[in-house]
């Protein structure tokens, strides 16, 4: 499905089980505890556009490609991080990657029993609780990090909610110690451009997926259509610029893989 164009030599190589590997043109691998990103962007750079149902398929244009390289990621994965923002655009969404990949689903499973995975990644949810829709059914298996005064809100109604932090907002170098305490070491972060762009400026991101699908978007006002990186401006004053290790394409999909250092 995905033909690869070039690769960094010497990047960790975890064996895919044959199915996954014949699918992602090679085997994927991470070293050390990581926290990796994923997004898909249009030619002209939106992410998101959140006055429409089904955005990101949209973004995405409908790549099988896409999907499968997210359903990969998952299953690579010990927790899918994302915060309140995302779980209220997907009112049904799991973050298992049989669910946005079924085809791939034995194939998943055997990767995970072969890393020595869980059954399935753990899903953690940021959030201070005030936007929190917490009739969600994910959040019945999934870990709340949120703050002191968001944990009185949701503790009596929710099973797993964590006080990351006192004040108004989720500290994320906190919330990431306690996935990390909780054994989760590479944790894939599908939050929004928002979410992405605090844990870029605090210094947690460590690898970046991103697809650019072959669409335009386009834009009429600034704010209403979101691109990779909203709520922060990092130049000139911060430089920040991952290098590029990996590049594959699945027809006019291109599928980049960069390393923070």
């Amino acid at each position: 499905m995905l033909e690869l164009l070039w690769e960094e030599h010497g990047l960790p190589g975890g064996p895919l089980p044959e199915p996954l590997r014949t699918l992602y043109g090679g085997d994927l691998g991470f070293d050390g505890p990581r926290l990796v990103a994923n997004f898909v962007e249009t030619l002209d750079g939106v992410v998101a556009i959140p006055e429409l149902e089904r955005s990101n398929a949209l973004v995405a244009d409908e790549s099988e490609a896409d999907k499968f390289v997210m359903g990969l990621l998952r299953a690579t994965a010990d927790a899918v991080l994302i915060g309140s923002g995302t779980l209220l655009s997907s009112p049904k969404g799991t973050w298992r990657p049989d669910r946005v990949y079924p085809k791939g689903a034995d194939a998943f499973a055997t990767l995970r029993r072969e890393w020595g995975l869980a059954e399935r990644p753990a899903v953690a949810v940021v959030s201070s609780g005030a936007s929190l829709d917490s009739n969600h059914p994910v959040l019945q298996d999934a870990v709340v990090l949120t703050t002191s005064r968001g944990a009185e809100q949701l503790a009596p109604v929710l099973p797993d909610v964590v006080a990351v932090n006192d004040g108004d907002w989720v500290d994320l170098r906190a919330a990431l110690a306690v996935l990390r305490e909780r054994g989760h070491s590479l944790v894939l972060s599908e939050a929004g451009p928002t979410m992405f762009a605090s844990l870029l400026a605090d210094g947690l991101v460590d690898e970046l997926f991103l697809t650019v699908s072959p669409v335009l978007a386009g834009r009429l006002t600034v704010g209403g259509r979101l691109g990779l990186v909203e709520g922060v401006e990092l130049l000139p004053q911060t430089r920040v610029a991952p290098r590029l290790v990996s590049l594959r394409r699945a027809e006019s999909h291109v599928f980049s893989r960069y390393r923070f250092n």
